[in-house]
C-alpha cells in the first residue's frame, strides 16, 4: 500500500476532492497547513523577495492510503484538478505502508482498500 500527501492551495480542495470521489477514492483527510518554501513572485525585487520567501503559505494539506496501482491515477487527478499552471500550486509526496494497526485493539489490521 502506498500513501499519498499533497499539499495544495486551499481554493482548490473543493475541485479535487470532488474529482477524487467521482473516481471512487473516498476516504481523503484534509488538514489546513502553513508552511514555507523556495517559490517568490517574478514582480518582487531582491530587496523583497527574500521577505516573501521566510512568509506562510496557506495550504490545504490531503492524504490518503491507496493500493499501489492506484498512486499514478491518484497523482494525475491531483495534478489536474488542483493546479493553476503557476508556481506555488504544491506537491505531492508518495510513502510506502508498511503496517495498519485498529486503534481500538493495537491489531494489526488486514483493512483492503
Amino acid at each position: 500500500m502506498k500513501e499519498v500527501k499533497a499539499f495544495i492551495r486551499r481554493n482548490m480542495v473543493n475541485g479535487v476532492l470532488k474529482a477524487l470521489r467521482d473516481h471512487d477514492f473516498r476516504s481523503v483527510t484534509v488538514t489546513e497547513v502553513e508552511g514555507t518554501g523556495r517559490y517568490t513572485r517574478p514582480d518582487n525585487d531582491e530587496k523583497t523577495s527574500l521577505k516573501f520567501q521566510l512568509t506562510h503559505s496557506k495550504m490545504s494539506k490531503l492524504e490518503l492510503v491507496c493500493k499501489k496501482e492506484d498512486v499514478t491515477n491518484i497523482v494525475q487527478i491531483i495534478s489536474e484538478h488542483g493546479g493553476t499552471g503557476e508556481k506555488g500550486d504544491g506537491i505531492v509526496y508518495v510513502s510506502e505502508v508498511e503496517q495498519i494497526f485498529k486503534v481500538s485493539t493495537g491489531e494489526e489490521s488486514q483493512h483492503e482498500l
